[in-house]
């Protein structure tokens, strides 16, 4: 229930947000002075503002979302050994990666994972599991912390955010001009927009968001190459090619983490085959094992 009503009002925010701007923009429409033609430099600008202030509002207030959705504790003072140690060992990664150094959390859940997100580089928050502390040793733990640092050190969440914007635009744009052709061409409506316009624009959006979403996925599965290298060098090779392959052998476990965090964690989904493997937010473990032996 507390996860709907943060989402609810997270999208009514955005909405206000952008609606204000769109106002101030003077872009509120995207008809042209006739109210026959479509007007592309309003039409581009409002697709802009949507799908760039969806994208970037939702970086901002990420490691907000991620606490109050994942119930992160964040360990402002130390209580434990085990604390202690989570906390100096990120301050050194960090400082290994010229990082500011991020908020250390941990978050209740059996499953064994971690995640990164934030807004920069110098203002991000790492996470991990109660289970992934229970279920790794500190060497695998390193290696887990290693892989997250080396997200925030590589921009990997301001670099989706990015894509995430362009491809939002691109739907959002070409979705109103498939639109509108059905709507003058196929249904004969010469001024204003009729409902075809409205239905095939929700549909268009459907497909469109749909088939773009290939293009993030893969800049996703790409990152966690990168991090499970970055991983590599921050806490030894060995340890990291024996954390993914804990995180393998914990596979069978069903996933905790919300649909809207599962693409930060570490562990991602399980085997894909077909074109289910286009939409995978991870690549198999078995592959980043591979990739990091040879790299060896």
């Amino acid at each position: 229930m507390k996860r709907i009503a943060l989402f609810l009002a997270t999208n009514l925010a955005i909405i206000v947000v952008l609606s204000i701007t769109l106002r101030l923009l003077g872009v509120e429409r995207i008809l042209d002075e006739s109210g026959t033609g479509l007007d592309y430099t309003s039409l581009l600008i409002f697709a802009a503002v949507f799908g760039f202030g969806g994208s970037f509002i939702s970086l901002a207030i990420s490691k907000w979302m991620a606490k109050m959705s994942m119930g992160v504790q964040v360990i402002e003072q130390p209580r434990s050994p085990d604390e202690q140690w989570l906390v100096e060992t990120v301050r050194r990664q960090a400082r290994q990666a010229g990082i500011g150094m991020p908020e250390v959390g941990i978050f209740n859940s059996p499953e064994p994972n971690a995640f990164a997100t934030g807004m920069s580089r110098n203002n991000a928050l790492v996470a991990v599991s109660t289970g992934l502390l229970q279920n790794m040793g500190r060497d695998e733990v390193e290696a887990v912390l290693g892989h997250e640092v080396s997200h925030v050190a590589n921009g990997d969440m301001v670099t989706l955010a990015l894509i995430q914007g362009v491809v939002n635009t691109f739907v959002i744009f070409l979705a109103r001009v498939i639109g509108h052709v059905v709507d003058r061409v196929v249904f004969k409506n010469e001024e204003g927009h009729g409902p075809a316009f409205w239905i095939t624009t929700i549909v268009a959006e459907i497909v469109l968001a749909i088939l773009a979403s290939i293009i993030v996925m893969w800049f996703s599965r790409r990152r966690e190459f990168r991090a499970d290298a970055g991983g590599a060098e921050l806490a030894g090779r060995e340890k990291m090619i024996h954390a993914l392959e804990r995180l393998r052998a914990a596979q069978g476990m069903p996933a905790q983490m919300p649909d809207q965090m599962r693409a930060f964690g570490i562990r991602g989904g399980g085997m894909a085959q077909g074109l289910k493997r286009l939409f995978m937010t991870h690549p198999p473990l078995e592959e980043r094992i591979m990739a990091l032996k040879a790299a060896g």
